[in-house]
């Protein structure tokens, strides 16, 4: 496929996001997808899973843990099977109300139109602090 091709497809990903479409998420990916998430242990969220669906209990973890709002995807950066989102949102810890600012990198892979692997490799210091918060309070 084509670079513009491998984009298309993390583009229809962000959009079945958008739109609250798991299942159109999920239809994109390989059945083997690896899919790694930053944070330690104690976060919900962190980690790496292997298959659809462990990323659709991944989705559901995300959902429970925070409320994300202002997703915004700005920058599509594609080379090879490679594309490489920068974005922002807005991201609310449930469990104390508090929301945080986040500035996230999505790298995906792409081979014959699927999502092979999905990283983000961010700095979720201020998220694992404000869920340990919660954590303390229960």
């Amino acid at each position: 496929m084509s670079e513009q091709q491998n984009v298309e497809v993390v583009q229809q990903a962000y959009a079945a996001f958008g739109r609250g479409d798991l299942e159109g998420i999920l239809a994109l990916l390989d059945p083997q997808v690896a899919w790694r998430t930053p944070g330690p242990p104690d976060l919900p969220t962190a980690g790496l899973r292997h298959g659809v669906n462990a990323v659709r209990e991944f989705f559901g973890k995300l959902l429970d843990t925070f409320e994300i709002t202002n997703f915004a995807p700005t920058d599509f950066l594609a080379q090879g099977d490679k594309v490489v989102v920068l974005g922002t949102s807005l991201e609310r810890v449930k469990a104390t109300g508090n929301a945080i600012p986040f500035r996230w990198v999505h790298i995906f892979t792409i081979r014959n139109g699927r999502i092979v692997a999905f990283e983000e490799p961010a700095d979720v210091s201020a998220l694992v602090d404000e869920f340990r918060k919660a954590q303390v309070r229960v």
